[in-house]
């Protein structure tokens, strides 16, 4: 596997690049697949999709996002984190993949995939994409693999995958929320 550098030195460094896209996890890295149903109808699907394609998702979530791009596109950086002072954890990532919403049209699905850079600590990729099927509803779906980034991280397995489930779930918090807005209570 060839690695993919980029301009400022880091790089991708695991196998199956854009595997998040298919569901395809390369050997040895731990698959995730979360799905939560959002509502019905395009409106939804658009409010939700707009959010994953701007990093609203990642701030809802309560990450701090710094990113070179304020739209999510092909090959943009972006260092999301959580904590505070020296107990802050950064993740520098880069997008893989993007697949925007269409105009019209059920089924389809809009989201994008980002791979873990140097420095983050795991290795691998995850990806958020929306989805409204024929039937007009609307399910989020996040997929990832990965595997500890280095010894460190790979020694506290148990809190990894405890941050990892908590980051899950603030994700799908925020995604509904999304999906509520400018609905009538």
């Amino acid at each position: 596997m060839k690695a993919k550098r980029s301009a400022q030195g880091r790089h991708l460094d695991y196998p199956g690049i854009g595997g998040t896209e298919h569901g395809v996890a390369p050997d040895g890295y731990a698959p995730v697949l979360q799905e939560a149903q959002l509502g019905t109808g395009f409106a939804v699907y658009r409010r939700v999709a707009a959010g994953i394609l701007s990093w609203e998702l990642q701030r809802r979530a309560g990450l701090r996002v710094r990113t070179d791009s304020p739209r999510v596109v092909p090959g943009a950086r972006v260092v999301s984190g959580f904590g505070v002072g020296p107990f802050r954890l950064s993740a520098p990532c880069e997008v893989v993949w993007v697949r925007e919403p269409l105009q019209a049209g059920v089924p389809q699905s809009a989201g994008f995939g980002y791979g873990a850079l140097q420095g983050h600590p795991a290795r691998g990729e995850e990806s958020f994409e929306v989805e409204i099927n024929g039937d007009a509803d609307v399910h989020l779906r996040i997929r990832s693999f990965s595997k500890p980034g280095n010894w460190f991280y790979a020694a506290g397995g148990l809190v990894t995958r405890a941050a990892q489930r908590h980051v899950t779930s603030r994700y799908i918090e925020g995604a509904r929320q999304l999906a509520a807005e400018g609905l009538r209570p």
